[in-house]
């Protein structure tokens, strides 16, 4: 019995000794498993990233122009002294200084009226016609606005010079309408007039739409001439409004400038929310959340808890796709790799204001009105929401989402005038935005251009009947610090940037005449 136990314990042992090495070459073979996972996405995050290369294009810089800085710059101080403040309820509201501007223009800039057909459409917009010479050709237009928003009351003493004077100071142009947009406006007059001057003819006609009422929604002045445009039979070749500008510092990673060139804009909606509930004395309360405001409380904080879903994708992912082989350190990388690292760099844009904006349709709570007495339970409160659509979204499904969050039969929802759809979106493979990409690169070498989203609104969205191709952008230059000048206090644009606009203006326009000939089916 004796001789047969010992091997058997012997055993026991042996296995007992060999068990903790068969568990560290487990975690052996597990670690190296996890290190092949691990060195084959290093692998193929770095070879993703690599094949990712730069989209810019490389072209022969635009021939030299002399520009008069000065000269262009006062002309545009000059503009900027009439104070043409649209209303949407006053469709004359500030009539004698629309018409006081016209009469600025044609002072100063004789060849483009002797040479243009203008025709004043709606009240106080500008069309301007420059036939071409190959009639089949479809016609380009640029676009720019007349009217200039208010000055908010109580900031007049926060600006550095009267809003405006159109004072020339320091390097700027400043006063309400020196960017947004009388500059644009100044500077495609004065390439023209340049144009004009050196002999050009165009191939293809250009047209000019100045709209008078842009800021209150282009009812009067865009909307017509669009629908005088499409009563003409005339379809655009392409469409350049105002827009994106050339950012420096702005996108995150980017140490070079970025001009974007808008290929779509978010729709608009703003709905109004209202909700009865039974009125009453302060000292009899009703029960907690029974109230007019206590239930408009809860649906406005659903709505802004639970927003419409962000991502990457569309214009967006295009734009930081465009972007990401000019981008340095971990952000080329994770741009070039949004398959493994899209929740978080998703997650980052979210955090700021401008980058959320183009992940999703925001929601802006902008009014809230209920009650008017310190003891009175009011009997009814109302709300208004502010949409700026994604395109894919619609009106009809913001609307059935603002339905489905205030979470009550009892709200009523009205959807304010005014409200538009977002618009297609324009292709960046087409002639007319590689147009616009070849101008930019060879008048801006070291910007880098990709197209983008406009979040805010422009008169060009009253055109998609008349063009497939329009495109929102003007080489302004804007660094963080700017942003706020945009209908905001101090408003300016530099004098040597707006000689810049001029010469993209005369150069696209000369690069029309070079380019093949996009025929047109109207009669």
């Amino acid at each position: 019995m004796d001789v047969w136990k010992a091997p058997r314990t012997r055993s026991r042992r042996t296995s007992s000794r060999r068990r903790p090495g068969s568990r560290h070459q487990m975690i052996k073979r597990s670690l190296l498993v996890v290190l092949a996972i691990v060195l084959l996405l290093a692998a193929a995050v770095a070879v993703n990233t690599l094949r990712h290369g730069s989209r810019q294009l490389e072209v022969p810089p635009a021939p030299p122009l002399a520009v008069d800085e000065q000269g262009v710059a006062e002309r545009l101080s000059g503009a900027i002294r009439f104070q043409t403040i649209a209303s949407r309820d006053d469709a004359d509201a500030n009539a004698a200084e629309f018409r006081k501007l016209h009469e600025y223009l044609q002072q100063r800039y004789p060849k483009v009226h002797g040479a243009l057909k203008r025709e004043v459409v709606g009240g106080y917009s500008l069309l301007y016609t420059w036939p071409g010479s190959d009639e089949k050709a479809k016609p380009v237009l640029l676009m720019a606005h007349q009217d200039v928003v208010p000055i908010s009351p109580g900031t007049e003493d926060k600006w550095e010079v009267r809003p405006f004077s159109g004072e020339v100071k320091g390097g700027y142009v400043w006063g309400r309408g020196s960017w947004d947009d009388k500059g644009n406006l100044i500077a495609q007059m004065e390439a023209i007039e340049m144009l004009l001057a050196s002999g050009f003819k165009p191939r293809q006609t250009i047209m000019l739409a100045y709209g008078h009422d842009e800021e209150v929604s282009g009812q009067r002045g865009a909307v017509q001439i669009a629908k005088l445009l499409q009563d003409r039979n005339i379809k655009l070749d392409f469409v350049l409004d105002e827009g994106l500008l050339i950012t420096d510092g702005i996108m995150p990673g980017l140490a070079k400038p970025a001009a974007l060139i808008g290929i779509a804009e978010k729709g608009f909606l703003s709905v109004v929310l209202k909700i009865p509930a039974t009125p009453g004395h302060s000292s009899m309360p009703p029960p907690k959340g029974t109230s007019a405001i206590g239930m408009m409380s809860a649906a406005l904080r659903r709505l802004d808890d639970e927003q419409l879903p962000a991502g990457i994708r569309g214009v967006a992912r295009e734009m930081f796709e465009t972007a990401a082989p000019e981008m340095s350190g971990f952000g080329r990388v994770a741009l070039s790799n949004l398959w493994l690292f899209g929740p978080l760099v998703q997650a980052q844009l979210e955090k700021g204001a401008s980058t959320n904006a183009m992940l999703r349709t925001t929601t802006a709570l902008t009014v809230v009105k209920a009650g008017n007495a310190e003891n009175v339970i009011p009997g009814m409160a109302e709300a208004t929401v502010n949409f700026r659509m994604l395109p894919g979204d619609t009106i009809a499904s913001v609307t059935e989402h603002v339905k489905n969050k205030a979470g009550s039969e009892r709200f009523e929802l009205i959807a304010l005038p005014g409200a538009s759809e977002a618009s297609p979106v324009s292709p960046t493979q087409s002639s007319s935005y590689q147009l616009i990409n070849r101008t930019m690169r060879s008048l801006f070498p070291d910007v880098i251009v990709a197209p983008g989203l406009m979040v805010a609104a422009t008169d060009s969205r009253h055109f998609t009947g008349v063009s497939d191709h329009i495109y929102r952008f003007s080489p302004v230059r804007a660094k963080p610090e700017d942003l706020a000048r945009f209908h905001g206090t101090n408003e300016r644009i530099a004098t040597s940037n707006l000689a810049e606009l001029v010469r993209f203006y005369h150069q696209l326009l000369r690069n029309t005449a070079a380019a093949p000939a996009t025929t047109s089916t109207s009669p």
